[in-house]
């Protein structure tokens, strides 16, 4: 232990602590509702109910499904399993998504917590389909949950025609309740198959990919603007597999909402991490921002803008079988187009001019 806190300074230790502390005074907060009445306090509740209710749903419901069908109300949770295993392809198919949800006016709180805002610089035409390059990731990638899985930010209306997805990984959608929570929302599964199947079942839809994946959520530090990309060309031979134009998106400001706590790459913490994301698919980042307390530090993002700029589209010619030659291609003009993205907004969205683009 003490060989641990040494590595870390003892910091993480102390942030822990920190953590604690705000979600009990969060606890103690829930239960004075006049607290949640003025509109930023409120912006504050949708913000934490977003990881919240994924929670709630693992933890809480799912047990009591399984506890359900121990007593007389078996018959209930027994529907919903039947129909799950009914359902089970349904990620794979384009998903189910509802208008309801995207349209909840939580998000809009949640929207105006930061803000949350999408800039357009071309129009998308409903007659092709898309693949959007969603960066950076981030660590909880506020700005593409808000901009492509709900409406707060007018997505329909900015790009009419246009049906976005957002691609997470396969996993969650083998959990029950959660899958359904997720789809309702436009989310889809980031493997092949369910890519496939969105980009030739008509025209119109969008499937956003964060490209650097969860590794990049170790990248996420302020003043920072650093993506993994180099190696990233999957996305790039699917696109032209179906001729789907690709779409760069930055979203300025991603970074900035928390601070994290990084350790060396031979620490027996980075090395935790790494364990981590082998048993669960992401990184444990140890990242602290604001707490509900004024002036103190805690679980809560920063309340700092973020602007989802969507660059120009890139035409993408339909190969079948496309050559590695031809991936390189129209991977390199998809990294320039996207640097020029960067370049031409960086200074009006709190950026310096020196402020650099790196790609790993």
């Amino acid at each position: 232990m003490r060989s641990l806190l040494s590595e870390a300074s003892r910091g993480w230790c102390h942030l822990w602590l920190e953590h604690c502390s705000e979600i009990f005074t969060f606890l103690r907060l829930l239960g004075t509702m006049p607290y949640f009445k003025q509109p930023k306090h409120f912006q504050t509740l949708t913000v934490v109910q977003w990881p919240l209710s994924y929670i709630v749903l693992f933890w809480i419901l799912q047990p009591l499904f399984i506890y359900l069908l121990l007593t007389s109300l078996w018959l209930l949770p027994a529907l919903y399993f039947t129909w799950l295993f009914l359902d089970w392809k349904t990620p794979e198919r384009g998903g189910r998504r509802s208008a309801w949800v995207r349209n909840w006016c939580i998000w809009t709180h949640f929207r105006d917590y930061f803000p949350i805002t999408m800039l357009k610089t071309k129009d998308l035409s409903p007659k092709h389909n898309y693949l959007m390059g969603v960066h950076p990731h981030g660590v909880l990638t506020f700005g593409a949950f808000c901009n492509f899985c709900t409406e707060a930010t007018g997505f329909s209306k900015i790009f009419p025609g246009i049906t976005p997805h957002l691609a997470t990984l396969s996993w969650f959608f083998k959990i029950p309740l959660i899958r359904d929570y997720i789809m309702a929302k436009g989310v889809c599964s980031v493997s092949q198959s369910a890519i496939d199947h969105l980009l030739s079942h008509g025209t119109g839809n969008l499937v956003g990919i964060v490209v650097g994946g969860v590794g990049e959520a170790l990248q996420s530090v302020p003043n920072t603007t650093t993506l993994i990309l180099q190696k990233r060309k999957g996305f790039v031979r699917t696109a032209l597999q179906h001729g789907a134009h690709l779409v760069p998106t930055f979203s300025f400001g991603e970074t900035e909402i928390f601070d994290q706590v990084l350790f060396h790459k031979d620490s027996r913490m980075h090395k935790f991490q790494n364990c981590f994301r082998h048993i669960f698919g992401f990184y444990f980042c140890m990242v602290y921002g604001r707490g509900f307390r004024q002036g103190s530090t805690g679980i809560l993002p920063y309340p700092l803008p973020i602007i989802t700029v969507v660059g120009e589209p890139l035409p993408v010619p339909k190969i079948e079988n496309p050559s590695q030659e031809m991936v390189d291609k129209y991977h390199a003009l998809y990294v320039d187009a996207l640097h020029k993205l960067f370049e031409q907004h960086k200074t009006q969205y709190g950026y310096s001019e020196t402020q650099k683009l790196l790609f790993l």
